[in-house]
């Protein structure tokens, strides 16, 4: 048995819930490793259609252990709505744990990341403004508050009077507004806790366990590579590592146990909030492959930007995450398209590169250098094996594969769990 982690090897939103939730049936434990609710995976399954924010999309599987890991930062009252969300629908959450280790998300959190998101004006990041990355910071500071410390009364009132001296602050004197109240926030969160207690837990020795019995164990990101604070577009990132690296240190497994690293990626590329996005289209194409996905936020509503595959950035993912393989989903969305492009290298100040530029300057100078291919102009969303796509559809997935140097393991032809097209079966 071994360890899969499944990534997003764009910007996000590249249907990493299916594909985990597929997977998922073939594993014993489910861990999310990184991120907060600022995520969105939506699953669609015999129970009905779901969009998941923090508990693992493993949770449909009885058998199933499913852990948030160290690596989430957590909002209590998110996660125990989601929990009651699922229970109303008839799924069983008791095989749900919930690190000791991972960081809260706390009212001042979700309030500052309003407040500087605000004073950025024309410079804002486009965050979620859920308090994910103030609550990060946090923690690289040693100012969190960690799950665990709802099993502490005392302890807790102790860290939260101290930390919320010097938010109060910043909240009146920097920003204007009223302060937080300690009492209110130790209540309510004294609240969260008893609620949660039974499922805190001491999650690396579950993790150890679990590998001394050979279980297959999978780690689901959340999140693209793209928008790694280190190897993303910064400052236009999120908070937390979403890479197959961030799997280990999210979860407590070391990076020995992981065989495979499966990138989940998009037919095309869609982007949400602020950044460079070298293949963006804003013309008619763009907002066709909009409305035909319905490519809008599971977390925020939000439109997502669409653009062509960009081979560039995908290789550079696939390159820092030591994929293995790759998942392609929404590939049926190009069904009507009579031409697809394929972004293949940059320009930039009149020179054809083929890196992909931590500069967030030079990324915004950067023309796509496009390969055209045609397209297959028929239905794919009934074809479950992939010698029955047609030939520009096999010869589009070909150029990906070649493109990124990973081969195609799954190929997902629509939303629901059995349009899948499994092309190289994933052994765990």
């Amino acid at each position: 048995m071994s360890v899969i982690a499944v990534i997003g090897a764009q910007w996000g939103d590249e249907g990493k819930g299916k594909i985990v939730d597929l997977l998922a049936e073939k594993a014993r434990v489910v861990v999310r490793f990184s991120g907060g609710d600022n995520a969105g995976h939506t699953v669609i399954n015999q129970y009905g259609e779901f969009g998941l924010h923090i508990i693992p999309s493993g949770i449909f599987y009885p058998g199933v252990t499913c852990i948030v890991g160290n690596g989430v930062v957590i909002n209590p009252e998110i996660l125990i709505g989601e929990i009651s969300q699922l229970e109303q629908r008839g799924v069983d959450t008791g095989r749900l744990f919930i690190s000791d280790r991972a960081h809260l998300i706390m009212p001042y959190h979700t309030l500052l990341d309003g407040l500087e998101e605000e004073s950025r004006g024309g410079n804002a990041i486009g965050t979620t403004r859920k308090g994910i990355g103030p609550a990060f910071a946090d923690k690289t500071a040693r100012l969190g508050i960690r799950v665990g410390d709802l099993l502490e009364k005392e302890a807790l009132l102790e860290r939260l009077r101290f930390i919320l001296e010097s938010k109060n602050a910043i909240l009146t004197r920097v920003y204007g507004v009223e302060p937080l109240s300690v009492d209110e926030i130790y209540s309510r969160y004294c609240r969260y806790g008893e609620l949660l207690a039974p499922r805190i837990r001491e999650t690396v020795v579950m993790l150890s366990a679990a590998l001394d019995r050979n279980e297959p164990i999978m780690l689901e990101g959340a999140q693209g590579a793209l928008l790694d604070p280190d190897f993303g577009t910064y400052p236009y990132t999120t908070s937390s590592s979403p890479l197959a690296g961030g799997s280990c240190l999210g979860s407590g497994i070391g990076p020995k146990q992981v065989k495979s690293i499966l990138g989940v990626v998009k037919a095309y590329c869609t982007r949400v909030g602020g950044g460079p996005m070298p293949t963006e289209l804003t013309d008619e194409t763009g907002d066709s492959i909009r409305e035909l996905a319905h490519e809008y936020g599971t977390t925020t509503g939000r439109p997502r930007r669409c653009g062509w595959f960009d081979a560039v950035a995908t290789r550079f993912s696939a390159r820092v995450n030591s994929l293995t393989g790759i998942a392609i989903t929404r590939l049926d969305v190009l069904d009507t398209l009579p031409r697809l492009k394929i972004c293949t290298g940059y320009k930039l100040e009149g020179e054809v590169i083929n890196y992909f530029p931590a500069s967030i300057s030079a990324l915004n100078k950067c023309q796509p250098v496009y390969e055209e291919l045609p397209g297959w102009q028929s239905a794919t969303s009934h074809i479950r094996d992939y010698e029955q796509l047609p030939a520009e559809a096999r010869q589009y997935v070909a150029r990906l594969e070649e493109l990124t140097a990973c081969p195609a393991n799954i190929i997902s032809v629509g939303p629901e769990r059995e349009q899948t097209i499994h092309k190289i079966p994933l052994l765990f």
